[in-house]
């Protein structure tokens, strides 16, 4: 941005676990979603890696928050608090003048009206002069290189933090769609309560996330299969400590409830596809994208259940945030773009 420049163009992936922002072309914030909070006079302590090694860690006087929910903002003034904090460190260098803002940000295709209001107004109140808003199946098919205004069906399928979404797309519009609350915070929380449950062990939200990363998958035989995870944690009923090896087998059996959600979404958003886009989709296979694709063995399971090829993106953790850089950069071209 040039010394005299009064507008910063910014693409914002606002993810109900990790923010990513984007900036002429340029990756220049990818930090979890959570900010640490004065809990007495509200003032900001850290966002981001920095709020995110305090949570779960805090005492009385400090809140650590995860201001989106499901997809949505929970809470509105540590999401616009956030906004600004990760705004603040995009911009880098200190200025003499805010420059005032021109955003596109990334939104569920199931957020209701009132949702996409509260996105707004917190994107106002943190500095943006014009908001855009896109879809993110949307965002998500764009950054995984599918050319959306071609006369052609394609499917995305966007396993995110909070909500999945699910959506075919031809001629730049959502032809059908399907957003389902069922996601990586989901499969973490089964996680937890299967250890509760079966090992007699509590463990944190954040230890059951290492878990899912560590040894999480969606089926039980795999190829390339990881080392058991040894999980530490207290023993619910003596409080004394234990230690207790975890397989990849146990977390796909643990997980399997969840993961049959997300299939019969699939079939539903299939469903109501018409038939000449539906063969398209079988031609061209479905393309996964978000935090979830990354479960061992989800697009192999997916394949055999629905006999339709499964693509995982390339980068699947910024599918959302590169399409949505590349919405920004094309804004008088794509009229999907909620103004």
């Amino acid at each position: 941005m040039g010394l005299f420049s009064f507008t910063q163009e910014v693409a914002i992936d606002l993810g109900t676990a990790n923010t990513i922002i984007t900036c002429n072309d340029k990756m220049v914030v990818d930090e979890p979603s959570v900010i640490a909070l004065d809990a007495r006079s509200d003032k900001v302590l850290a966002v981001g890696k920095v709020a995110r090694e305090m949570y779960e860690k805090t005492h009385p006087n400090i809140r650590t928050v995860r201001p989106l929910r499901e997809g949505v903002i929970a809470d509105f003034y540590a999401a616009e608090q956030m906004i600004r904090g990760f705004i603040k460190m995009a911009s880098g260098r200190k200025r003499w003048f805010a420059p005032s803002l021109r955003m596109v940000i990334g939104i569920p295709s199931g957020s209701t009206e009132v949702e996409i209001r509260a996105v707004r107004d917190s994107a106002e109140h943190a500095g943006g002069r014009d908001v855009y808003m896109v879809f993110e199946p949307m965002a998500a098919a764009i950054g995984v290189g599918i050319d959306v205004l071609a006369p052609e069906g394609n499917m995305i399928v966007d396993i995110g933090g909070g909500t999945t979404e699910i959506a075919v797309i031809s001629l730049g519009g959502i032809v059908s769609n399907k957003s389902i609350r069922m996601a990586g915070d989901d499969l973490t929380a089964d996680i937890v309560e299967y250890m509760r449950r079966q090992h007699n062990v509590k463990v944190s939200e954040r230890m059951a996330e290492r878990i899912k990363i560590n040894v999480g998958s969606a089926l039980t035989v795999l190829e390339d299969a990881p080392e058991d995870y040894v999980v530490h944690g207290p023993n619910q009923m003596t409080a004394l400590p234990m230690e207790v090896p975890v397989s990849y087998q146990e977390i796909a059996h643990c997980l399997d409830k969840s993961i049959s959600k997300i299939e019969a979404a699939i079939l539903s958003a299939l469903e109501q596809t018409p038939p000449e886009l539906y063969a398209d989709i079988v031609k061209n296979g479905i393309y996964l994208a978000g935090g979830g694709a990354m479960l061992r063995g989800l697009d192999k399971r997916l394949r055999d259940k629905m006999n339709i090829q499964f693509h995982i993106a390339e980068d699947p953790l910024h599918a959302v945030a590169k399409g949505t850089g590349v919405a920004l950069k094309n804004i008088e071209k794509f009229n999907f773009l909620i103004r």
